[in-house]
């Protein structure tokens, strides 16, 4: 992969992280302070645009993780048994992509249960409840610069 067009992905990915933190955050508190208030547009709309950004953020971190410099890279170059054990090689080839795997997966399933024929109340828990594993998935997920795979790395 050309090296302008990864770290323009590597930006992107890492802006859009911060989308979807604060989407996720928007979408818990309006389903946390609720209470008995119906499921209103502005609900499915955050979904939506949370959905949406979430598969955006996967699709870009899919390319790097298997055009990049980690990830795939890593297991063709090393093997699998030398990934796993060591612990940066793991994270970027296994861990990460499989745990926003999984906060994608949960972000869907948060969506869908809004589209559930249930009261409005029991989708404020059900979205509330899927949206906040995927966010705290996530927040154990990223790299951030202060762990030790993320030294080097960027708040942004």
């Amino acid at each position: 992969m050309n090296a302008d067009i990864y770290s323009l992905l590597v930006h992107l990915h890492s802006i859009g992280r911060w989308i979807i933190l604060l989407l996720l955050l928007i979408a818990i508190f309006n389903s946390l302070v609720a209470g008995q208030r119906p499921w209103i547009r502005t609900d499915a709309r955050t979904g939506t645009i949370l959905t949406i950004v979430a598969d955006l953020m996967f699709l870009i971190g899919i390319s790097l993780w298997y055009f990049g410099p980690r990830g795939y890279k890593y297991i063709a170059e090393f093997g699998m048994k030398a990934v796993m054990e060591n612990s940066a090689y793991r994270f970027f080839a296994i861990e990460h992509i499989t745990m926003m795997l999984i906060a994608v997966i949960l972000i869907h399933i948060g969506k869908a249960q809004a589209r559930k024929a249930i009261s409005d109340k029991a989708k404020h828990r059900r979205t509330l409840l899927f949206y906040l594993i995927a966010l705290i998935i996530i927040m154990i997920s990223i790299p951030w610069p202060f762990r030790q795979v993320g030294v080097g790395s960027h708040w942004y």
